[in-house]
């Protein structure tokens, strides 16, 4: 299965990518400041901080050296990037920074070959973004009382933008109420995002099936230069 990705994954190569490395320049996260430790990383990169659209790719580390192993087109959100640590809930804006991938989760199953911790999507599954909540920030199941319908996503009524996605670990493991909830990379919608990463659903699909937890994939956010330049993190 690996092989076959791997085919895919090299058609999906975007020229958009040159714009962050020129000519003769190392690859891109050999020029970051760091690369979350593990041997396999996801960029997303922006022309610049009000920019709707740009590129993500994936990386494999081998024999000490970065490799690409495919980039897809990418949307960000409807007001830009602004730098993760100082971003606020409700500014439709994607956060910068450098994070985690929790786990990956879906309406439909794990398309095949997915090894990433996956979770089903159901009639009950909840993202709380309720800043009062204990559950700030977290799937729940069922919605918890003390968390406003009105302020979480019912992950079943987002349809095909949530077919398959992975959670970003902005502002996860111990959330600052206010700073932002459920940003994720998932598959495309109309346009641009409510601070999310999204892309195209055949490289959703094809992340998935190249993500592996023994290599701690990581998730790099940024611009090609700036305040919010990905060579920052």
């Amino acid at each position: 299965m690996r092989s076959g990705v791997t085919a895919v994954l090299s058609v999906l190569t975007s020229a958009a990518l040159l714009a962050v490395a020129p000519a003769g320049a190392a690859p891109l996260p050999d020029r970051m400041a760091d690369t979350g430790g593990g041997s396999q990383l996801i960029t997303a990169v922006a022309p610049r901080a009000g920019s709707t659209t740009g590129t993500v790719t994936w990386w494999d580390r081998r024999d000490g050296r970065w490799v690409e192993a495919g980039s897809t087109p990418a949307r960000f959100g409807a007001n830009g990037l602004v730098e993760g640590a100082s971003r606020k809930q409700g500014t439709n804006t994607t956060p910068t920074g450098l994070y985690d991938l929790p786990y990956a989760f879906g309406i439909k199953a794990a398309p095949r070959g997915t090894t990433y911790k996956y979770r089903p999507a159901r009639q009950n599954s909840w993202w709380c973004q309720d800043v009062r909540s204990r559950s700030y920030n977290r799937w729940t199941e069922p919605r918890p009382a003390d968390c406003r319908a009105t302020e979480a996503e019912h992950l079943v009524s987002y349809g095909n933008r949530y077919a398959h996605a992975l959670v970003i670990g902005f502002n996860y493991r111990k959330p600052v109420h206010g700073r932002g909830a459920g940003i994720f990379l998932h598959v495309n919608g109309r346009g641009a995002t409510a601070g999310c990463v999204s892309v195209p659903a055949d490289a959703m699909r094809l992340i998935l099936q190249w993500a592996e937890p023994a290599q701690r994939p990581h998730i790099a956010v940024g611009t090609v230069s700036g305040g919010t330049a990905i060579t920052r993190y």
